[in-house]
């Protein structure tokens, strides 16, 4: 159910917004209008977000580093390293059902630096820091430090009247199409005050 793919049309309040489409929209509803969701982007813009009736919505909520064992398939959002192992600002914890889900390691857009690794934890060790995890990917392999500040949550199904105002919310994989308009599989939000990291 979470492979499926629903379409999300965007559309940018000023025509210079929608030249300038990004990849990625990070932001939060500032009003729900039936099946338009006006969303203020954490780099200030306002769009406003057109979904279908059968939008497909995936929750974010809280898991813990307890919660994160061999086998598991995890992304994992770095910034740095310490003692060679990439230093984890947040950890994705991915159901089954998207095991797979964006597998490597390359740059990514949260913060200057930053990094992501979607992989299957092969170990993990406890540590002074907290916790490494060595992860394998079709590509190659890493060591993860998760630290007691590392922000851990897990996906499930989400429903979108919960999608309200004040949500945070991630539309990835966003691509401008020849009628001018943006489009992505799927929209991510946080539940119970959690959130996409911005």
């Amino acid at each position: 159910m979470i492979r499926s793919i629903a379409a999300i049309v965007i559309t940018a309040v000023s025509a210079s917004v929608l030249a300038q489409a990004p990849a990625r929209i990070r932001g939060t509803i500032e009003q729900v209008d039936g099946n338009v969701l006006t969303i203020k982007a954490r780099g200030g813009e306002v769009m406003k977000v057109k979904v279908p009736d059968n939008v497909v919505v995936v929750g974010i909520t809280k898991a813990s580093i307890a919660d994160i064992g061999s086998g598991k398939f995890i992304g994992t959002t770095t910034v740095g390293e310490r003692d060679g192992a990439l230093v984890a600002l947040e950890v994705h914890i991915f159901p089954e059902a998207m095991r797979g889900t964006g597998e490597g390691h390359r740059d990514w857009d949260l913060r200057p630096q930053s990094k992501m690794t979607n992989a299957n934890v092969e170990q993990a060790v406890k540590s002074v820091d907290g916790q490494v995890l060595s992860v394998k990917y079709k590509d190659g392999e890493k060591k993860l430090l998760v630290t007691p500040e590392t922000i851990v949550v897990t996906y499930e199904m989400g429903k979108k009247e919960e999608v309200q105002p004040g949500t945070r919310i991630f539309v990835a994989a966003a691509k401008k199409q020849p009628d001018g308009t943006v489009q992505t599989p799927r929209i991510t939000y946080g539940r119970n005050g959690q959130g996409p990291a911005f």
